[in-house]
């Protein structure tokens, strides 16, 4: 018999087969902010308490995974986007590398910037063609963030990461899927599917087990995400006092290719 239940804009369901999926309700960007870190942080750490969940489902309604902080937003505070007090979302944000219980990230659509960094957050990656990834923050004129200097690099390894980063440039579930960003590419309109059919399967294997290897794995990584995001926010804060910071924002809600000056 299923559960469900939710936290803010996000909404938990558990069912038979020991997967939740936990799904964001901000259509159609499902852009994030602190709040609804802190929600996901929320439901990952309720469901880490129940035993009737051995695996979860991150996914989102709407066209996008995520796409990002909301600077297209101009009546919008700054201060909602995510980005203006970082090391507060980033403080929601280490609870989620630091839960228990594994988890399979759905990625339809674009996953940007911090989106980026949330799809980073899980064990998995499912996509498909229209599966959208991108490192933008230095298109944006700052500094990355959301601990992809520490997610990041395992995934792909140092040079794809750093490639990723400096350039900003935004690749297609293909290329994903063969740099190892996904670790799953389907059909269009399997994404949600196939991460459940993953997450069932570790589901299936001794709880005991799983949870003792995954810590292994993961040992230490709350910690180093801590230090990553500590830093990452002291640079993102001295970027953002910039000129091309302010150009990198305004060329991105203008839709234009910016125009640095090294200011």
């Amino acid at each position: 018999m299923e559960t469900s239940r939710t936290i803010g804009d996000i909404s938990i369901e558990l069912g038979d087969d020991h997967v939740a999926v936990v799904e964001i309700h901000r259509p159609p960007s499902n852009f994030f902010d602190a709040d609804l870190i802190c929600a996901i942080s929320d439901a990952y750490e309720q469901l880490d308490e129940d035993p009737a969940c051995r695996a979860i489902v991150l996914c989102s309604e709407g066209k996008h995974f995520c796409a990002g902080a909301n600077f297209g937003a101009p009546a919008e505070p700054p201060a909602q986007t995510g980005v203006s007090a970082p090391r507060d979302l980033y403080a929601e944000a280490a609870r989620i590398i630091e839960a228990k219980t594994p988890v399979v990230a759905a990625v339809h659509g674009a996953a940007i910037g911090g989106g980026l960094g949330l799809a980073c957050s899980a064990d998995f990656r499912v996509g498909c063609s229209e599966t959208r990834m991108a490192a933008n923050f230095a298109h944006l004129g700052f500094h990355h963030g959301f601990g992809l200097t520490i997610t990041l690099p395992p995934i792909v390894g140092q040079q794809r990461a750093l490639e990723l980063l400096l350039t900003g440039k935004r690749i297609d579930g293909e290329t994903a899927s063969r740099i190892g960003l996904l670790d799953r590419f389907v059909a269009v309109g399997e994404v949600r599917a196939e991460a459940r059919r993953l997450a069932a399967e570790i589901a299936s294997a001794a709880p005991l087990a799983i949870a003792s290897i995954r810590a292994t794995m993961r040992a230490g990584i709350g910690e180093r995400y801590r230090q990553a995001t500590a830093h990452e926010g002291r640079e993102q804060a001295r970027l953002r006092a910039t000129e091309d910071f302010r150009e990198g924002i305004r060329a991105s809600a203008e839709r234009r290719p910016p125009v640095f000056q090294g200011k």
